[in-house]
């Protein structure tokens, strides 16, 4: 009879200081701006000396690579979560309020995944593969309504990005271009049931 496996404890406790690291950099990155995160900083938040982060992270381009894969494992848990009614329509704009409110929700996890703010800084193939998987996703959410176009992605995504921007940018905390979402799927959806003469759905 076989036992319990043997837990490596060491393991664990490297994962939990991980997990600790980052969400101070998180923490920061609120408060201060992407571009204002030290690893000096992380470390005197979790309580360690700036030297020993780098058992942990071996560069701050390490710890913002570990932040962009933690918020595209989110957004790809939203999206795969998504539950679709089968309204073309009424899907595309359940889907699209869920992408916009993601990214207004969290400023800076917006600016790190979406924009590029911080100079040098590139998403390692691994976690690079994430954000392809959520987006793969999301276009195939578009196809079973209809909307397979490569294009349409590519535009779904500018409007709701847009959208969000002049959000965050303009109206921190409100909804004035959240209101919008809804009118610009209609919009759209209007515009690609011409182009497939009606065939949506």
């Amino acid at each position: 009879m076989l036992g319990e496996p043997i837990r490596d404890r060491r393991a664990e406790r490297h994962e939990r200081t991980k997990a600790e690291i980052l969400e101070a950099a998180w923490d920061i990155a609120r408060a201060a701006g992407l571009a204002g995160l030290t690893l000096r900083d992380v470390a005197h938040r979790v309580g360690m000396r700036p030297p020993s982060m780098y058992s942990y992270f071996d560069s701050k381009n390490a710890v913002y690579d570990a932040m962009y894969a933690q918020g595209c494992r989110e957004f790809l848990d939203r999206v795969t979560r998504l539950a679709l009614t089968g309204d073309a329509l009424r899907d595309l704009k359940t889907g699209s309020r869920m992408f916009v409110e993601f990214c207004v929700e969290d400023p800076a996890r917006y600016q790190l995944m979406f924009q590029r703010t911080i100079p040098g800084f590139e998403p390692s193939a691994e976690s690079y593969a994430l954000a392809v998987q959520a987006l793969r996703t999301m276009g195939s959410h578009l196809a079973k309504i209809g909307i397979a176009a490569p294009e349409a992605l590519d535009m779904v995504t500018a409007l709701t990005t847009g959208l969000a921007d002049q959000q965050i940018s303009n109206d921190p905390g409100g909804d004035r271009w959240l209101k919008l979402v809804d009118e610009a799927m209609e919009m759209f959806f209007a515009h690609m049931s011409n182009r497939t003469q009606g065939r949506l759905g």
